[in-house]
Parts: structure tokens; sequence; C-alpha cells
């Protein structure tokens, strides 16, 4: 399932992530279940008011790698 977050056109970062979704550009979004949840809860609120899917990964290092950054990462999403 990460693997999409390769190639596909993405997102990565809780700011551009509301943006995207406040736009209605995201199909998808990772959230990292070690990430605070100051940061992703407003987001996963965001998701269920527009039927976006959530797909909850491990650690946020996962997430980071699976996006190919160097850093790790709280949320991502598949436009």
């Amino acid at each position: 399932m990460l693997d999409e977050l390769k190639t596909a056109n993405k997102v990565v970062g809780i700011k551009q992530l509301r943006k995207a979704i406040a736009a209605g550009k995201v199909k998808k979004v990772f959230l990292a279940a070690d990430a605070d949840p100051m940061l992703t809860e407003p987001v996963a609120e965001q998701c269920r008011a527009r039927d976006i899917a959530v797909i909850s990964v491990p650690t946020m290092r996962q997430l980071g790698a699976a996006c190919s950054i160097s850093v790790d990462a709280a949320a991502a999403a598949i436009l």
C-alpha cells in the first residue's frame, strides 16, 4: 500500500495536506500512528467529513521513507 507513494502525485506534510483536502484534490491520506494527535486528528476529521480514505502507517519514519524523503513525515496524501 505504501508503494503507491513512491510514484504517485502526492503531497507530504500537514500544512500542504490540509490545503489539498480543502481544494478537493486528495484521493487517499496516510497518517503516521506515532505522530502527535494534535496534528493528525484535525486532518482525520477533515477526511471523514469529505469521505476520503485514511490509512494508518505505524511510524513517521516509515511514512517518510515511503514518500522518498530523508526526514520523518506525519502525513501524506495521494492526489
